[in-house]
């Protein structure tokens, strides 16, 4: 089984990493960690450095995931892209063709002390009747079944 995981060493992304841990260990599959850097929107030397700071973060967070995935038993690899989360993680599944891609569901929790969280009600209400717009857009043009993991709950 080949699975892939959209992981960018958030809070979410660790959900769907214990999921697949969790519901594919029986498997013995191999799972291909896609992380995404987007783009900054800056042009300067300051959003450069952003970048590259993210860059490193991100490529090591997955790192680390994946060789949690192979103490465990797992075959693991990691996959790094940068541009738009939403078409690269499309464009690697129509390359790779995995058996399921897996990723959180996105929340407006937040990852430790990171951002704050200040949601109204009703927006918060609105999240939970929605997924987010990367799972939103992949559910609807991703060629391999897709598991969304809930994350509100933890």
């Amino acid at each position: 089984m080949d699975i892939m995981l959209a992981y960018d060493h958030s809070r979410n992304s660790r959900i769907a990493l214990n999921a697949v841990k969790q519901m594919f260990a029986h498997a013995n599959p191999t799972v291909t960690l896609i992380s995404v850097i987007e783009e900054p929107g800056s042009s300067t030397s300051a959003g450069d450095d952003m970048f590259n700071t993210q860059y490193h973060e991100q490529k090591a967070g997955a790192e680390a995931a994946a060789a949690e995935l192979v103490a465990m038993g797992f075959t693991a690899r990691v996959l790094v892209a940068e541009g738009d989360a939403r078409k690269m993680i499309l464009r690697a599944t129509m390359e790779r063709k995995p058996d399921v891609l897996v990723m959180a569901r996105h929340s407006y929790k937040p990852d430790g002390n990171f951002i704050t969280r200040s949601l109204d009600a009703l927006v918060e209400e609105f999240d939970h009747m929605t997924f987010g717009s990367v799972s939103a857009f992949l559910a609807r043009r991703v060629q391999c079944p897709l598991l969304i993991v809930p994350t509100h709950g933890e």
